[in-house]
């Protein structure tokens, strides 16, 4: 099964700064939405941050304004800049692809640890 390969996780202290990344194979086509979901324990997976083909973004309230989403089309890479980071944001971040298409595929990465220490 084709996943997305993700990378740059790990700890920090509170207020620190963490940048994931995430490539797509060149085996998938027509990428239309990216983004980021994320998963604390006993908790159920949540949208972080999300960024459309034409560059449109969506932000969970709660990392509005210290998280910035980005691609890079060429490259099939979706980047997710985190800053002023607290202990709540530790979680699992998956990255995740949607392509277009009247019947479109979800793909997903392995999963990635941040732990926000207090």
């Amino acid at each position: 099964q084709v996943q997305l390969v993700e990378s740059g996780g790990g700890l920090v202290q509170a207020g620190g700064s963490l940048r994931l990344s995430c490539a797509a194979p060149r085996s998938i086509f027509s990428i239309n939405a990216m983004g980021w979901y994320r998963q604390a324990p006993g908790k159920q997976r949540e949208l972080v941050a999300v960024i459309s083909s034409g560059w449109s973004t969506n932000y969970a309230d709660s990392v509005k304004g210290r998280f910035t989403i980005s691609r890079d089309n060429a490259k099939n890479t979706v980047y997710l800049q985190m800053n002023s980071l607290k202990p709540e944001d530790t979680a699992v971040y998956y990255c995740h692809a949607r392509t277009a298409g009247a019947f479109p595929l979800n793909y997903w990465g392995q999963g990635t640890q941040i732990t926000v220490s207090s």
